[in-house]
């Protein structure tokens, strides 16, 4: 290798390997690599990535030599933050009823509706221009891996164009044609389930790589979710749910029944759906922006963090319920309102979202795991939630490629 020299803003992934030098905190979840904790802390640390790779971690004063060099000044460095809940493919605006709800109105699922109309009669130029506005929205604030929903469509046509969009720009896609069952279905649910899981399925399985229903009051029951998700099973799709957000119900359970990825929402649990997460691979997927909007009731995350559920942490970015595309806002508000450490949150929205899309390679600073690296100004991952709403990223790297 070459002896190092300073690499431009717009350094490329590579074989060149770059070093990033001098990291006051470098959060690796990876408790063997540091400090023996979950976040895995290395102090004054050192980060090398070569191509889309990290291949090195440890102390700065023992990093190998490498073709370039970039300084972090004594700032923090973490894994990207991996979003595993979102709903980018709309269009329409919600002001109104956000408005409305601030001044007193409860939040239903029939809400949904309203961006279901607007998205039916968006052109496919519209929602592509409107998703990849969130995700470039979203990466400026550190996330580098975000999955992303159907579910504005309803009709097999919408909901197969708006999860090939998608496809286009994100790696993890979610069938959700069971959001709420349309207007035009309103006196026939039965017959939508059968498109769902007919039609509409076969049009969007090539797309997907998740299933995902709404298992709520005004939305999908037990049954009609139980028979979503296996069909979409027997297509090689893997299940995630929507579930226990406005009321108690069956979701949790199915869920882990289904062996699903996760049970996203859980806000409304019984000791017996803590203990069947605790007991399951079903990842407790926490949206707290959906709380902040609705001003609903917070999910009660030490309750599942000390009965040992893997735990999440996602924005919901939707423009209906959470329409915010922050992780670090999100991470603010868990531990500020939902009893959760610095540590846990950060854990939660990095190595925890990776948990709940099932994989390995991201949300963690290990060699081998892809290179998405944020970095804050600030000496500390705690600056998340001790300074919230300080735009704290001051650079970011996605599969070895420095984009902020």
């Amino acid at each position: 290798m070459s002896s190092p020299s300073t690499a431009s803003p717009a350094e490329s992934a590579s074989t060149a390997s770059t070093v990033i030098t001098n990291i006051a905190a470098l959060v690796t979840n990876d408790p063997s690599l540091g400090d023996d904790s979950p976040v895995g802390l290395i102090r004054d640390a050192a980060v090398v990535i070569e191509g889309d790779r990290v291949v090195w971690t440890g102390e700065t004063s023992k990093a190998p030599a490498t073709d370039n060099r970039v300084e972090a000044d004594g700032r923090a460095v973490l894994p990207g933050f991996v979003d595993s809940h979102s709903h980018l493919l709309f269009a329409g605006d919600r002001t109104e009823e956000f408005n409305a709800r601030m001044s007193g109105r409860s939040y239903s699922a029939g809400g949904i509706r309203t961006t279901v109309a607007a998205t039916r009669a968006a052109s496919d130029t519209d929602l592509e221009r409107t998703l990849v506005r969130h995700l470039a929205e979203a990466l400026r604030q550190g996330t580098t891996t975000m999955e992303t929903k159907s579910g504005y469509g309803l009709s097999a046509e919408d909901e197969a164009r708006a999860l090939r969009l998608a496809a286009r720009h994100t790696d993890e896609v979610t069938y959700l044609g069971a959001h709420v069952v349309p207007p035009e279905y309103a006196d026939d649910p039965a017959a939508y389930v059968e498109l769902v899981t007919g039609p509409m399925l076969d049009a969007c399985a090539p797309y997907a790589r998740w299933i995902d229903v709404f298992c709520e009051e005004g939305a999908f029951d037990g049954d009609q979710a139980r028979a979503v998700l296996s069909a979409g099973r027997e297509k090689g799709l893997h299940p995630r749910v929507h579930a226990n957000q406005l009321s108690y119900g069956p979701g949790v359970r199915l869920a882990v029944e289904l062996d699903a990825a996760s049970a996203d929402h859980c806000t409304h649990l019984t000791d017996a759906d803590v203990d069947a997460l605790a007991n399951s691979r079903t990842v407790a997927t926490l949206l707290p922006g959906a709380e902040f909007s609705t001003r609903a009731a917070w999910p009660d995350a030490r309750r599942l963090l000390d009965a040992g559920v893997t735990v999440a942490l996602s924005t919901d970015c939707n423009p209906g319920s959470s329409f915010t595309s922050s992780v670090p806002f999100c991470v603010a508000l868990a531990v500020r309102d939902m009893g959760m450490t610095p540590d846990e949150a950060v854990w939660s929205a990095t190595a925890g979202g990776a948990a709940a899309l099932r994989r390995t390679d991201i949300g963690r600073i290990v060699p081998g795991a892809y290179a998405d690296l944020v970095l804050l100004d600030a000496p500390s991952h705690v600056h998340l939630a001790y300074r919230p709403g300080v735009p704290l990223v001051s650079a970011v790297w996605r599969r070895g490629v420095r984009v902020v």
